[in-house]
């Protein structure tokens, strides 16, 4: 993984994600598998660049999360990630993670005395975590809406 700092988009930045990934998601809707988009240089000057249609659909998705103010990396699911990486990723404490290891909830392996997690893995484990999370809160809300909590 790159070692890039994250940072937040700007207000701009986040209005122009939003405006571009609308534009983009509405083009795409009905296209092949390949793209040709134009980029404007400092002078104006058109370059003409053929892309996947899956590339530009990713960036669809980037663009949304800008345009949520939220930053953005692109991991390869191939790639090894740190503990600490993947920490980041699911926004748990590096030790805390480090013992979802050693219990067996993410497989990692050992790269001389250092863990090393797949990205895919990972992924994984953060869908299943998120899908249990919103099943709990759908159990929740089913509880409060049985018992007239005023949550009708």
């Amino acid at each position: 993984m790159s070692n890039t700092r994250m940072i937040l988009p700007a207000a701009n930045e986040t209005q122009a994600a939003l405006q571009g990934q609308r534009a983009l998601a509405a083009y795409l809707a009905t296209r092949p598998r390949m793209q040709a988009i134009e980029i404007y240089d400092d002078h104006n000057h058109g370059h003409r660049v053929e892309l996947p249609t899956a590339a530009l659909r990713l960036l669809v998705d980037i663009l949304g999360e800008m345009a949520d103010g939220n930053a953005v990396q692109v991991v390869p699911l191939q790639a090894e990630l740190t503990t600490q990486e993947a920490a980041d990723l699911l926004n748990v404490s590096r030790p805390h993670l480090v013992k979802l290891l050693e219990d067996g909830a993410l497989p990692f392996h050992k790269t001389g005395k250092h863990r090393r997690i797949r990205a895919a893995d990972l992924m994984r484990f953060k869908a299943a975590r998120e899908r249990e999370s919103e099943q709990a809160m759908r159990e929740l809300a089913q509880q409060a809406q049985e018992l007239g909590m005023g949550y009708e």
